[in-house]
């Protein structure tokens, strides 16, 4: 029987983690990556908003966090599947069959990028689809590329692919940009980027690698294809909530809803960071909420 366990070890967890050592409390943290730091591992740009921290990308903030935790005692558990869990209960099953009781339960289990969900996305992933615009922007230099989305992410990518490809085309599903202005006016005035705006990627084409995306515009009569060489996705994020739904609250987003306490509608099952965040997810807010849920965990256990 733990005091606590966290499912999930990127900077929410990690913190609980590292305000329930510091409180006395018995603590096992689960994670299913053989890492720990979830998101961080995407981050490739630098960080600079973090107070007290700057760092060149996630992997050097993620390796700051992991340092920070290492002398700690309580047991960190990865490459872990979980097969259920029952919150009411506060049991988890794992998928080797062994099953783990707790006093309560912290849900740390982040975000997961969107998918389209179109003929093409998984078969071209590292194959023309690729996952950064600073990382990879050497595997697409001189080449025709797409991005499609919309927002921050999207525009910020477009602007990084375009110092390096002849063409960055960005297809977006709205009428406006939801990047803010700083990019949108970036990317109305750049000479290689063109924005589609209303429009939606069908499907990705190509044989051994990505050689065109098929388009479909408001208004037009029927798709078109356009030749690229090299995709990029960013349609926002979605909660990694697959576990939990139907036992606790969720928001019409699927996000976790919990009080000032950071506790769930279930007695004694916490959620932190950007699974319960769906309004501002970032890694400050996450660490936050991590200390929240703990010294509330420690002040009723009275720990």
């Amino acid at each position: 029987m733990h005091d606590v366990v966290i499912i999930g070890a990127g900077p929410a967890g990690l913190s609980a983690a590292l305000w329930c050592d510091e409180l006395g409390l018995d603590t096992l943290m689960l994670e299913e990556r053989e890492d720990v730091g979830g998101q961080l591992a995407l981050i490739h740009n630098r960080i600079d908003n973090y107070l007290g921290l700057q760092a060149d990308n996630g992997l050097q903030l993620r390796e700051l966090f992991a340092a920070q935790t290492r002398d700690c005692e309580f047991d960190l558990w990865t490459n872990v599947q979980i097969d259920k869990v029952d919150l009411k209960a506060r049991r988890i099953v794992l998928r080797s069959g062994e099953e783990l009781q707790s006093i309560t339960i912290i849900i740390a289990t982040g975000l997961r990028r969107r998918k389209l969900g179109i003929p093409g996305e998984d078969e071209f992933t590292g194959r023309g689809i690729i996952e950064s615009g600073k990382r990879d922007r050497d595997s697409v230099a001189g080449k025709d590329v797409c991005v499609i989305g919309g927002g921050d992410a999207a525009a910020e990518n477009a602007l990084l692919l375009a110092e390096v490809c002849p063409t960055v085309t960005m297809i977006n599903r709205s009428r406006k940009l939801r990047a803010r202005r700083e990019f949108s006016e970036q990317l109305h005035t750049h000479h290689c980027i063109t924005v589609f705006p209303e429009s939606n990627v069908r499907r990705i084409i190509g044989n051994d690698q990505v050689e065109a995306v098929e388009i479909e515009r408001t208004g037009a009569i029927k798709p078109f294809q356009m030749a690229v060489q090299g995709v990029l996705i960013r349609v926002g994020f979605e909660p990694n909530t697959d576990l939990i739904r139907g036992q606790l609250d969720l928001d019409d987003g699927g996000y976790v809803r919990v009080d000032s306490r950071q506790e769930t509608t279930v007695e004694n099952v916490f959620a932190i960071g950007d699974v319960a965040n769906p309004t501002a997810p970032t890694v400050a807010g996450a660490v936050g909420s991590g200390a929240t849920a703990a010294k509330v965990i420690a002040s009723r256990l009275q720990k």
